[in-house]
Formats: C-alpha cells, structure tokens, sequence
C-alpha cells in the first residue's frame, strides 16, 4: 500500500505553515516529525523543496510520502459482527463496545477488520489498503453504534463523497457529567493534535474545522448531575465529541482519557458512555435515501436505569 497522497488546499489551510498543515492532515505525524520530512525532502511543495515555514495559499499542492508501511499479516476472524443492513454494495454494522475498528503494528487481531474479513469473505474494498478494507468511516474503540462499510471501490468513493461534503447524517447518544445549562446548541472549535500529549486530541487555533450540535433529552440529579444528550457531527474529526464536550466542562460520563481518571459513583463503564445512534446517507448506486438506528445497548441502559430525573 502506497503511502504517498496529494493534498489540494482549500481555504481550511491557507495562510498557515506547512509544516502545521502536514502535521495536521496526516494521522499520528507531529509536527517535528512533519519538519524532519519537509528538510529531507520526503514533503514537497507544488512538486519542489520548500521550508517548514513556507506560508500556504489557496491551491498549492503537497505531496508527502511516508515510504511503504510494514505488511502486515490480518487473518479473517470468525468474530460475531450485527449486521443491521447489506446488500451488494455496502453494509452498516453495529460495533459493541470495546472492539477496535482496524489493525495496527502490535494490534492485528481481534479488530472489527478481522471479523469483516470473514464475514464478507473479501467483498470489501481496497481504496484505504490492507488494514482497512471496507472502512469508510470509524469510532473509537469504546464508542459503540453504527458503520457503514463499502464493498466495493465505487461504493466506497461515494461514500466518502457524502462524508467530505457533510451529507452524511451521524447522531449519537451519550451522557455527560453536569447539567448542561441550554437545551441545545453548536460547538465550533477546531481540533487539532495536543500540543503535548501526541495520543489526544485538542482544541488548538490552527486545528481542523469542527462543528457538533446537541440537545439535552434529560437531566438527572442522582447519584449524580449529569445530562443525556443527542450530539449531530457535521464534521468528523478524531475524538470530535469528547473533545468538545470536555472543552465545555461536561465531559462524556466514563471518559478517563478528556474527563476522570476513574469514574464515580461505582460506576463501571469501560470507557465513554457514547453510542452512535444513527446514520442516513444516499445509497452509492441507487441514490435511495437510508436511514438506520441502532437500539441503546444492555451498558448504556443499565446506566440510564440507576440515574434519577431532575
């Protein structure tokens, strides 16, 4: 699999260094290490050398490449996948709790990529390579709910399409430690890598844009405040709804890595009290309108169950 992409800018990265766009396009790349490529040449700009502090403008183009990643060995796992929806072109699945999306160094079994290997006996597609055959979108791995998986290229550059262009509906359920004060409204913070800890995510000023909305569905007063909220992603960036949430102080019930690092009460959570409820989209071949929900699983409602209304 090919490590090497162009990106074409638009307005998101015009004006700012190219070293912090490179650092922020690319997944799992600090920005030291997006210099040392830049310097030696591995990075370049509109198909020349360029400085880490080159200034972007609309339409420059920068090709990076990384080099060939290590093969890895993923082997089909017969793994209990819920297939909500399949036909010949996709599939939604329902993710539980505490299951990995894809493989990584270190980490090639036990993941939902395993399982789709072999339920879908290679009917997946190719476009994100050997570690993420039908992927088109992801949650983390203790946010249960929805996915939509392609089966083949066309699907999946469609797919993709709606996603870029925001036409993917995404709701998700969660509960959020405190009261939310408003019965709804729109977080618009940019989100970037954390400055320090390279495995967070942030709000940063030079980030990507990021835009969530939520309405409160309930609020409880024991065994302690916390609110039940529906969140809608307009856009879809790395541990987008945790960290917005955390940024306005009501951090995502069981969340030990934006919010305690041990969650009260006696509860035990496993992680992120967060459930992606929903998705719609346009079928890639079709162009039929899909609309899928996913019933709150066992752990979020044995949660709701103990909590007491305001």
């Amino acid at each position: 699999m090919s490590n090497k992409f162009t990106i074409t800018h638009e307005d998101t990265y015009a004006g700012k260094r190219l070293d912090v766009a490179v650092s922020l396009e690319t997944e799992g790349l600090s920005r030291s290490r997006a210099q040392a490529l830049i310097k030696s040449g591995e990075i370049s700009l509109n198909g020349c050398s360029a400085k880490p502090n080159t200034i972007l403008t609309v339409g420059d183009i920068i090709s990076v490449d990384l080099g060939e990643p290590e093969p890895l060995d993923i082997l089909p796992e017969d793994i209990p996948i819920t297939i909500v929806y399949e036909d010949g072109d996709l599939a939604v699945i329902n993710k539980p709790k505490g299951m990995v999306v894809h493989p990584a160094p270190g980490h090639t079994g036990g993941t939902l990529v395993n399982g789709l290997l072999y339920s879908f006996l290679g009917e997946l597609s190719g476009i994100n390579g050997v570690m993420r055959p039908g992927i088109v979108h992801r949650i983390d791995k203790d946010t249960s709910g929805l996915l939509i998986i392609a089966k083949n290229d066309t699907a999946h550059q469609s797919l993709s399409l709606q996603l870029a262009e925001r036409t993917v509906t995404r709701e998700y359920i969660a509960i959020a430690v405190g009261h939310m004060k408003a019965d709804s409204g729109t977080i618009d913070k940019p989100i970037g890598r954390h400055p320090i800890h390279r495995k967070k995510m942030a709000i940063v000023p030079d980030g990507r844009s990021a835009v969530t909305y939520y309405d409160v569905l309930e609020r409880f007063d024991k065994p302690f405040k916390c609110s039940l909220l529906r969140l809608r992603l307009e856009t879809g960036r790395t541990h987008q709804i945790r960290v917005h949430m955390a940024s306005l102080g009501y951090h995502i019930f069981g969340d030990e890595v934006y919010g305690l690092a041990k969650t009260p009460h006696g509860f035990s959570t496993n992680g992120q009290v967060l459930h992606a409820q929903t998705l719609s989209f346009l079928h890639p071949r079709t162009g039929e309108p899909l609309e899928f929900s996913s019933e709150i699983p066992e752990y979020f409602q044995n949660i709701l169950d103990k909590l007491t209304p305001h």
